[in-house]
């Protein structure tokens, strides 16, 4: 019992470090270069770009991949993998026993040959492909499978905070079959093997006293320094076959503007970018790529907490109607974001007819008085960084609020470490900046994590029963109808009881050069480069 605080305070900086990383407002491109309006319905989600076709694939040569963050570590426990931070450098290195098919909209067996689930989505079934083997020549059967998915909770990955309340039981019942026992109906569980959980590694790899990157995938670690690069080797005994590229080269550049100019001078064969002023141009210049869609891609933060002026649902309401996304996004990205007030945007496959709260400065003025004539000072203070976009995002939210009647400090923290520790550990703040990227693949994993009551990605201590309810539903929804039928639910419940502000949705780009073929985007915003190769 004495290691649970501990516990949690990984988990949630862990998840912490994945919301600042992925919030749009981490990039620092051209901050408030001018205003105009956001432009809806410019952008086609998915594949994008021409890619020239009809050449026979190339063997040979380091493909350079200006990513958007770095892994620190190559264990799937202690990064958070996601695309925006090092998740595409750990399947390279691990593979992913499932896949997102981001064109059919759906989950495949990928180094995994087969899963499949009982009606009520309780008991699933895993089988393994025959043959395959890590790097170190030791098989990929169902007890390695077991013993990293139990090393993976044991050690405190990410999606432990999700997995374990969930997961019953996991057996090996043969040489290449796992069975997964779970406590409630999880129609997206397979989502869980597409992602860190489903990244397997070897009995060796945590044998011993320090961790060693050796998984199945396409690469193995070659040589690292921190703060520079990472370069991976082409795994030649590969279950695929033999990679086509020799190597794969992660860098880090700090903007997106270097990246997106590295991409055009040849310097770069990929890039990831999310800064939404880098990545309109990106899609105008027409490189191909992966366009992925994220909800809550830009959102405000609010701590619910007893003592703290976001416990009133007045004053969240207050803030909510007197927040305009559309002013913000004109401010901080000079019109080049996806504004708008609703969990899924109008671009979404899960966009809603329930209309989201809306601005209405009036009543904002209204609420916030009657929360002041019973003691509230109407102080408020916001938290965010301190790069020229969160900088442009401080200023225009003060002015929002101060119009309707609060008095806003503003607390600007230049550390990610030191914003992660007062708002998932320690809870000193009022409002904070953040993100959340609801996927379009499976919305119920970021929505339980932000607003699940029990949650340790729920950093504003929001707790509604009703809401908890509704996320149970959207767990074992089934089928697009009666997923959007709670989806619309969550959004009323969301109106009502404003656990957070929403500002936007984000877009993030995974774009290559006409030259790169065969990169396989899946869940997460994160690529796959096992078949990946660089034409003449």
């Amino acid at each position: 019992m004495k290691r649970a605080p501990r516990a949690r305070a990984r988990l949630a900086a862990a998840l912490a470090a994945a919301a600042l990383l992925t919030s749009a407002c981490a990039s620092p491109d051209d901050a408030g270069s001018g205003e105009q309006k956001s432009e809806r319905g410019r952008y086609t989600f998915g594949k994008v770009g021409k890619q020239p076709g009809g050449s026979e694939p190339v063997r040979g040569g380091t493909l350079h991949f200006a990513d958007y963050a770095e892994a620190r570590s190559l264990s799937p426990a202690a990064t958070y993998a996601t695309g925006a931070s090092g998740g595409s450098a750990l399947a390279a290195v691990y593979d992913v026993l499932m896949r997102y098919d981001t064109a059919a909209k759906k989950y495949e067996p990928w180094l995994a040959e087969s899963l499949r689930s009982t009606d009520d989505a309780k008991t699933w079934t895993l089988k393994l492909r025959d043959g395959v083997e890590f790097s170190d020549g030791t098989p990929l059967d169902a007890d390695a499978v077991v013993g990293s998915i139990e090393w993976y909770q044991e050690n405190r990955g990410a999606d432990t905070a999700l997995l374990a309340p969930n997961l019953a039981k996991m057996e090996a019942t043969d040489d290449s079959t796992v069975v997964f026992t779970l406590r409630n109906s999880w129609a997206t569980f397979p989502a869980m093997l597409a992602q860190a959980p489903g990244m397997i590694v070897a009995p060796a790899a945590y044998a011993g006293k320090t961790f060693e990157p050796i998984g199945a995938g396409p690469f193995t670690l070659g040589t690292y320094a921190p703060q520079e690069e990472m370069v991976l080797k082409a795994n030649k005994n590969y279950w695929k076959g033999e990679p086509y590229l020799d190597a794969l080269r992660f860098t880090w550049p700090q903007a997106d503007r270097a990246k997106l100019e590295a991409l055009n001078d040849g310097t770069a064969d990929v890039v990831y970018m999310r800064s939404p002023d880098v990545v309109d141009d990106a899609v105008k210049e027409g490189h191909p790529g992966e366009l992925t869609l994220t909800g809550l891609g830009n959102m405000v933060v609010i701590n619910t907490r007893e003592g703290r002026p976001g416990a009133d649902l007045r004053v969240r309401k207050a803030m909510a109607l007197a927040l305009d996304p559309a002013l913000d996004t004109e401010r901080a990205y000079g019109g080049k974001g996806l504004p708008g007030q609703e969990i899924f945007p109008p671009e979404s496959r899960w966009h809603s007819e329930v209309k989201p709260i809306g601005v209405d400065l009036d009543r904002a003025r209204k609420l916030l008085a009657e929360a002041k004539k019973d003691g509230y000072d109407g102080t408020i203070t916001y938290m965010d960084g301190t790069d020229p976009v969160s900088r442009a995002k401080a200023v225009v939210t003060k002015a929002m609020l101060e119009r309707v009647g609060f008095k806003v400090e503003l607390d600007m923290v230049s550390s990610i470490a030191d914003r992660t520790a007062k708002t998932y550990v320690e809870h000193d703040f009022d409002i904070s900046r953040g993100a959340a990227s609801v996927s379009e693949s499976d919305p119920y994993h970021r929505l339980q994590s932000v607003l699940n009551s029990k949650s340790y990605g729920n950093p504003g201590g929001y707790a509604n029963p009703d809401m908890d309810r509704l996320l149970v539903e959207l767990q074992g929804a089934q089928g697009e109808a009666e997923t959007q039928r709670v989806l619309d639910d969550i959004q009323k419940l969301f109106n009502e009881d404003v656990p957070l502000v929403n500002l936007g949705a984000s877009a993030a780009f995974t774009a290559w050069g006409e030259n790169v073929h065969g990169i396989v985007p899946t869940d997460e915003y994160m690529a796959l480069f096992g078949e990946a190769w660089i034409g003449k």
